[in-house]
């Protein structure tokens, strides 16, 4: 009896081989026979057919044809040997192929699924047999796999690991494996093996010790396959669920009831600078300052002052004879971190390959990153020098970091606006600052934002976050773009000169570009729900919207966003601390009022303004007070 079936699922095989692909379609079913569920996948072209035997598992050096360089890019802890001994296949039987690379496994040997995604989005989900033998990634190119997961459940419970928030354990319907599997994970410190009449009878009393961490764990054995609660599959995860973020009990399971959305008015650019300085130059008010800004921007003939104290180049209770000295200081350092790389011969960089690879990038990058700007067009442009030279001081600036594609994209505006060398350098080293986690390797605080903001998708539309998770985009990695850099792609380098003056203030929170890339998701809700949109159309979808986009009508929607989500009474801590209601008390975080008065002898520690230090500290208490709750003009 067949009970689900799917196609567009591809298989990955990795196989080299001039006769063979190695994607290949199929569809993925779940079939009763004798009373017994099996996972079966087979091919398109090898449907009705039968064909050699293959089993899948780990590189082991035994025999088969095996890429010794296999590196599939996304889940490097499996290979495939399409050539197994036979005593292999009678050791491990439940695992049936039909075909050279279908298969068939009957559930009751289904040990865990893992889940991922790999960078263009797409699903894939790993099977593993009690055997121990992983199969082939089954890649979901037309959805349905929230739709496997639910069929999955009709016949056994799949449970988050405690240790790994991508794997799930496969146990069936009944208490006593639930049980067993509790016992093997030493959560409880006594043998009883009746835990979950336990928990039925007295939930808080048997979980508040060894079980307050694996909340997610439990929920399949307490609630009917049916059931609107019962354990999320690994595609219904819109938060961060894995063992590492210690949920707790908290679980954000349906939208919070918030109030209306407030109506939001942008005001007009600051026009005026001359007026907030005292007599020796020193910004009188700098919340102020950050509350203009946020609400209305910066006119273009003032931006060139008033980034450099938004981005940290100068603070903001430095005179002007201080400011003159720390640009001095500054143009020193600069130059001579220039030299560093400038210096090197043809013959020294040809032993040093981090740095031919640093030049290579940037000088690709610098040929494509806004030539429709004048001021970066055309052939030889001393801009596009400027450019280049600016980051590749930068890789001497960070050598931890380097460069990595996308930062060309942050410095361009900056050198625009400045139109100077020296002073681009050092705001983007500002700029930097705050995104610079977006660019690591590890990609660890992109996928923190892209779960942060499902977080805020949860609450404020749950509606559309729901439609785009059934159309496996739930993890909104299309998104992605929009977050590394600061939307620079998606608006007009006019645009994106306002917008990021605006989220350089860390108003009204530290996260509103969350706030805006939610605002932009809600602007398009009506184009998604009730539509026929899968995983590929909304992709298209979304990437279409370059440049279509009204920046004030996202930033007072963004605005609206917060108002809304601050305003209600029983808003959960998680999202509370997205938005920076909620910050866990650490002393080290206080700042004193003579915080930036020492940061400003720190940066002219080398000058002879140091003597001015004593002045500076009575009237630096005021502008340098801890930043509170922003108002609104």
């Amino acid at each position: 009896r067949l009970v689900f079936e799917k196609e567009g699922v591809y298989l990955h095989t990795n196989a080299k081989r001039s006769n063979q692909d190695t994607t290949i379609p199929g569809f993925i079913r779940i079939v009763e026979r004798g009373g017994e569920p099996a996972l079966e996948w087979s091919a398109l072209e090898d449907e009705g057919r039968n064909a050699a035997a293959v089993f899948y598992t780990k590189k082991d050096g035994e025999g088969g044809v095996e890429d010794t360089n296999f590196d599939p890019g996304y889940e490097p802890d499996w290979a495939v040997i399409s050539t197994v001994k036979r005593d292999r296949v009678r050791e491990h039987p439940p695992v049936k192929e039909t075909s050279q690379w279908s298969f068939s496994l009957p559930l009751s040997e289904l040990y865990s699924l893992r889940r991922s995604r790999f960078s263009l989005g797409r699903n894939f989900l790993v099977f593993t047999s009690r055997g121990g033998h992983p199969l082939p990634p089954l890649h979901f190119h037309r959805g349905g796999t929230r739709e496997l997961l639910r069929a999955l459940q009709r016949y056994i419970i799949l449970a988050p690991s405690p240790v790994d928030g991508r794997l799930f354990l496969a146990y069936p319907h009944d208490s006593g494996a639930l049980s067993q599997s509790f016992d093997e994970l030493h959560l409880f410190d006594d043998g009883s093996s009746d835990l979950v009449s336990r928990f039925i009878q007295d939930p808080y009393a048997t979980t508040f010790g060894g079980f307050s961490k694996v909340t997610n764990f439990f929920r399949g054995a307490l609630r009917p396959p049916d059931s609107p609660f019962h354990p999320r599959g690994p595609q219904d995860h819109h938060g961060p669920h894995s063992a590492d973020d210690e949920p707790g009990f908290e679980l954000i399971t349906c939208g919070v009831e918030l109030g209306p959305k407030p109506d939001v008015t942008r005001g007009q650019p600051l026009d005026k600078w001359e007026e907030f300085l005292d007599p020796e130059g020193r910004v009188k008010d700098p919340q102020q300052i950050k509350e203009l800004v946020f609400r209305g921007g910066i006119t273009p003939s003032l931006r060139k002052d008033v980034w450099k104290f938004l981005l940290g180049f100068y603070p903001w209770n430095s005179t002007v004879k201080e400011r003159e000295d720390i640009l001095r200081m500054k143009t020193d350092e600069y130059f001579r971190m220039k030299v560093q790389w400038k210096s090197v011969s043809e013959e020294q960089e040809m032993r040093n390959s981090l740095l031919r690879g640093y030049r290579s990038l940037i000088e690709r990058d610098v040929s494509r990153t806004d030539r429709h700007n004048t001021f970066f067009s055309g052939n030889d442009n001393p801009g596009l020098t400027l450019l280049n030279d600016v980051l590749m001081t930068y890789c001497m600036f960070n050598f931890d970091l380097g460069y990595v594609q996308g930062m060309s994209d942050l410095l361009a505006p900056l050198l625009f606006v400045t139109q100077n060398e020296v002073e681009s350098f050092w705001c983007l080293t500002g700029f930097m600052e705050m995104v610079h986690q977006n660019f690591e390797e590890s990609q660890e605080a992109m996928k923190q934002q892209l779960l942060q903001l499902s977080l805020l998708m949860k609450a404020l539309d749950p509606e559309l976050l729901d439609y785009l998770d059934s159309q496996d985009s739930g993890s909104l990695c299309f998104c992605f773009r929009w977050l590394l850099i600061w939307f620079k792609r998606e608006f007009s380098f006019e645009d994106i000169l306002s917008l990021w003056e605006v989220l350089w203030t860390r108003l009204p929170c530290e996260n509103f570009h969350l706030l805006m890339a939610a605002s932009i998701l809600e602007s398009q809700r009506g184009e998604f729900i009730g539509s026929d949109h899968d995983f590929n159309t909304i992709l298209k979808h979304i990437n279409e919207l370059t440049m279509k986009l009204d920046l004030q009508t996202v930033l007072r929607g963004a605005e609206a966003n917060y108002l809304q989500l601050a305003c209600c009474k029983e808003l959960p801590v998680k999202v509370q601390e997205v938005i920076g209601l909620y910050v866990p008390p650490s002393p080290d975080d206080e700042t004193s009022p003579e915080s930036e008065s020492h940061e400003t002898q720190q940066l002219l520690s080398q000058s002879q303004a140091a003597a001015t230090e004593t002045s500076q500290s009575s009237n630096s208490t005021t502008a340098a007070a801890a930043r509170p709750r922003p108002t609104y003009p």
